[in-house]
């Protein structure tokens, strides 16, 4: 690989993607929606509205010119809000080379569509499956940016791809691992962030280490409940895109989602909650298709069910949490 990466977002992720990829030998162009940030980038080599005290490396340029940054790229990160999307890259399309390799880092699913974020890629642009890389795992931006070591997870359907991204990756300090797994490593993405907020609400409420080791198991019980009946294999829910992300969202103050969740925890309305946390938390959204998704493949996900009501009908958490533990009982 010879061409430079283009890594669309400027947010936390996308920034930190940069670093990476810069760190392990590639020359980097992020586009940034916003010609300031793009500029704070190129001219001091920092993104402070995300990432303050974050020095990139001098490999990493921007641009709020999508064609500058796409145009000759060998890969093309995307890295913007989920629901952004379908629009996003319908505008980028016809920037992209014959044979690039597309990379999400996106964990959501799509509001209306229900689809996986790759699902939205392979739509608007029309590319086969094995062009699209998906990546996942316990990775929370600002402790990547300090270089503490973790991993991830490369998933493609084709191995080759996946391994040519696993070592455009590949620093000292983080290790990815190839996985062909898409459906199963996108879920797992996408509703740990569901799971994140249910587990910053009973963090804000008071509630101990019991109620929070039953949330993730629990949660981890219904995403995979849900990867069954797509297709994905079980055992990736126990590894790095599942259990591992899983754990790394839920307990991690650095984590948006359950951030978000502390402050509903606190009787905070959505809007407050946004107001304060200021960054996207993807599980807020993608409650909503989560929960018809499931609904549309008869899953039960009640951990799901009751953080969209909480969200989005005004159900207050104890009285979720109330109907959580009213449930039927059942075998384990």
């Amino acid at each position: 690989m010879n061409g430079h990466v283009a890594v669309l977002g400027a947010g936390s992720w996308g920034t930190v993607f940069a670093k990476i990829l810069a760190d392990a030998g590639r020359d980097v162009r992020i586009w940034a929606r916003r010609e300031r940030v793009a500029a704070q980038i190129r001219d001091t080599g920092t993104n402070p509205d995300y990432l303050p005290g974050l020095r990139l490396p001098e490999r990493v340029t921007a641009t709020s010119e999508a064609a500058k940054a796409i145009s000759g790229a060998e890969l093309v990160v995307l890295a913007v809000p989920s629901q952004t999307l379908r629009g996003n890259l319908a505008e980028w399309t016809g920037y992209l080379e014959p044979d690039v390799t597309l990379v999400s880092l996106m964990k959501g699913i799509e509001l209306g569509t229900t689809k996986r974020m790759s699902e939205v890629i392979m739509e608007t642009t029309r590319f086969a499956p094995e062009r699209v890389v998906v990546i996942s795992g316990p990775n929370l931006a600002p402790e990547i940016a300090r270089e503490q070591p973790t991993a991830t997870v490369v998933a493609c359907t084709d191995d080759a791809r996946a391994i040519q991204v696993q070592r455009a990756i590949t620093t000292p300090y983080l290790r990815p691992y190839t996985n062909d797994d898409v459906i199963g490593c996108e879920l797992g993405g996408a509703v740990k962030n569901v799971i994140a907020l249910a587990y910053g609400m009973a963090t804000a409420m008071g509630l101990g280490d019991n109620t929070k080791a039953t949330l993730i198991t629990r949660g981890l019980a219904e995403t995979a409940r849900l990867g069954v009946a797509l297709g994905a294999d079980p055992l990736t829910f126990a590894g790095l895109a599942g259990m591992g992300d899983l754990v790394a969202s839920c307990s991690s103050p650095l984590s948006r989602n359950r951030t978000f969740g502390e402050h509903l925890g606190r009787g905070e309305t959505l809007e407050q909650a946004q107001v304060a946390t200021r960054q996207t938390a993807e599980g807020v959204k993608s409650c909503l298709s989560i929960r018809d998704l499931a609904r549309r493949h008869g899953v039960e996900m009640p951990i799901t069910e009751q953080v969209e009501l909480v969200c989005h009908e005004g159900v207050k958490p104890e009285v979720a949490m109330a109907a959580l533990l009213a449930r039927s009982p059942k075998p384990e």
